[in-house]
């Protein structure tokens, strides 16, 4: 019998998901250049510094659903985990300094019970992950609903809004540097660790990999426990930008996260793709939402073009999922 120490990577599949984040990445470029040819000084520095701020929200968050749906998977439970955990953060936390801790510890065991639930139904029950985490997501939307009775309360404490909004040294804010430090070990741990060629593994195929000695079940598991938990995470990072709690903050990254791993290339199928294009899909979302923006289209106008644009992307670069579906 195998050991799921022996299972690697195949080099070509390596080459094949560097490239395609490449692709990627040329495309925000062009993106970019669009967007300066239609507003001059759209690539200022400290606009761009602006984008980055935006996209690190998203592209923490992108994390978790990266993995999820890596293994086949899929977490819809993202976009109100966020809601729940800004909402705790902001009423423990009440503007003091000294309740930062509590109020993060009190945000992440939100997303642990979460992931839990959504891992624990999806490997022990056999409920498919879309069916699972769609439920989840509304019995969280409920319960923040009655916990706040529609009117949140409390507000950020000072150092969470300077990791947030302040840049330091002149250049990016805090929570950019914790999305380029989480990025990097999102990165090392997909494609230097025995967990993520596991990860890999069971998106591939799933029942090869438990004849080679994987345990699927505790992989999945963990997949949904880390996506909740750095929802969780983007939720407490997340008042600190905003300053105040109000309903639904984390409602507009229900689809855009997803959104963002498949233009990042990885296929939503599983088995494919990588955190390194993730990160260039999250950076394009917040771009093309600011440039509508920017240029003044109508709400119903910037969701249609968002909507032809994802589509478009998601043909380029997900079309072999979509064949094999």
């Amino acid at each position: 019998m195998l050991q799921a120490k022996n299972i690697s990577l195949p080099a070509k599949r390596f080459d094949r998901d560097f490239f395609k984040s490449i692709a990627v990445y040329l495309i925000l470029i062009a993106m970019l250049l669009l967007a300066e040819l239609f507003s001059p000084g759209y690539l200022k520095l400290s606009h761009m510094i602006g984008i980055l701020r935006i996209s690190s929200f998203m592209g923490i968050a992108a994390i978790g659903q990266t993995f999820a749906i890596l293994t086949g998977g899929i977490d819809l439970s993202i976009a109100n985990t966020i809601s729940f955990s800004y909402i705790i953060a902001a009423q423990v936390m009440m503007g003091q300094n000294q309740n930062v801790l509590p109020a993060l510890g009190e945000a992440l065991l939100l997303g642990l019970v979460v992931g839990l639930i959504n891992g624990t139904s999806v490997c022990f029950l056999n409920i498919p992950p879309f069916i699972m985490t769609l439920g989840v997501s509304s019995v969280i939307q409920g319960a923040y609903m009655i916990f706040t009775q529609g009117a949140p309360k409390g507000n950020t404490a000072p150092i969470v809004s300077d990791i947030s909004n302040k840049s330091l040294f002149g250049a990016v804010s805090g929570v950019v540097l914790i999305w380029l430090l989480l990025a990097v070990l999102s990165i090392l741990v997909l494609k230097r660790t025995p967990f993520g060629r596991r990860i890999y593994s069971v998106g591939s195929n799933p029942v090869a990999s438990k004849f080679s000695g994987i345990n699927t079940k505790w992989v999945i598991c963990s997949v949904y426990i880390l996506s909740a938990v750095v929802a969780s995470l983007t939720g407490f990072l997340l008042i600190g930008y905003t300053g105040t709690s109000y309903l639904d903050a984390g409602a507009k990254y229900s689809t855009s996260i997803i959104a963002a791993v498949v233009i990042g290339g990885t296929a939503i199928t599983g088995g494919k793709g990588g955190y390194m294009g993730t990160m260039a899909g999250a950076v394009i979302m917040t771009v093309l939402e600011d440039f509508l923006n920017i240029i003044s289209i109508p709400q119903a106008g910037r969701q249609i073009i968002e909507g032809v644009l994802i589509l478009i992307l998601i043909l380029i670069y997900g079309r072999e999922k979509i064949k094999k579906a």
